[in-house]
């Protein structure tokens, strides 16, 4: 299949299928007019790179997942070096959801005090019920 036909499959651009193939993920094999030509299984690599971004990953995460997939596994998460890159991942979001918990405590905390009811005399307000001397 052609790139047009693989984009609209995959439900992605050309400009990205180009970009998969400039970065070595997605092989292209060039006809004899040099029309990059698809097979069946670079749909299933192209899907595979689209639902690991969609969840977050970076591109260059999604190797291990490709190359994977080229070895002839079944799915592109049953190599070693994938589930690495899974635990790795899993270990930025504890992370993150970690430091997005503290921030949050932190907010909750700082709204608390501001809504703490205050004193009814101001300074301003003490000065004027202050009496002066006879």
């Amino acid at each position: 299949m052609r790139i047009g036909e693989l984009a609209e499959r995959a439900g992605v651009s050309s400009r990205s299928l180009r970009y998969y193939e400039a970065q070595g993920l997605l092989p292209a094999r060039r006809t004899a007019n040099g029309y990059r030509e698809y097979a069946e299984e670079d749909l299933r690599m192209v899907r595979e790179i689209r639902t690991l971004l969609d969840l977050g990953f970076a591109l260059e995460e999604t190797r291990p997942f490709v190359e994977c997939l080229r070895d002839g596994h079944e799915a592109g998460d049953r190599c070693p070096d994938s589930l690495a890159v899974y635990r790795h991942k899993l270990a930025e979001l504890d992370a993150c959801i970690a430091r997005l918990g503290e921030a949050r405590e932190r907010i909750a905390d700082q709204l608390a005090r501001a809504a703490e009811p205050r004193c009814a005399f101001s300074p301003e307000a003490a000065r004027r019920t202050q009496r002066t001397p006879p």
